[in-house]
């Protein structure tokens, strides 16, 4: 039996509410999270603001003949898992397109860009 326990990238698997989508490249995510940006003043640096910034799961995926582009303009209150080569899975409910999905015919592939506030790693 092969060995995986050092594998750490090169494979990744898509769902979204439970049908999977062929992952070509690119999968990144954030867990739900703050920025931080320093404020000072004219003689000190007096502390920080915090702005919440949501969690997004996104990847390049193929587009099959089953495949429908428009669906995913649509894609509201959706629940996405992405795993991962290391055996991380990576979940988030509730969450929606929020870019216009534009297919490179080329290759017959589009990135599609979840975002949510309830995105968690595994």
């Amino acid at each position: 039996m092969a060995d995986t326990s050092r594998r750490l990238a090169g494979l990744a698997w898509l769902s979204i509410d439970g049908v999977s989508y062929p992952v070509v490249s690119d999968p990144a995510w954030r867990v739900a999270s703050v920025t931080r940006e320093t404020l000072v003043s004219m003689g000190a640096v007096d502390g920080y603001k915090e702005t919440i910034v949501p969690g997004f799961i996104e990847a390049t995926i193929r587009d099959t003949a089953s495949t429908t582009v428009r669906g995913f303009q649509d894609m509201t209150s959706v629940s996405v898992t992405l795993r991962l080569a290391n055996g991380k899975q990576v979940s988030g409910t509730g969450m929606w397109t929020t870019e216009a999905v534009e297919v490179n015919s080329t290759d017959a592939t589009f990135k599609v860009r979840f975002e949510g506030q309830d995105v968690e790693e595994n």
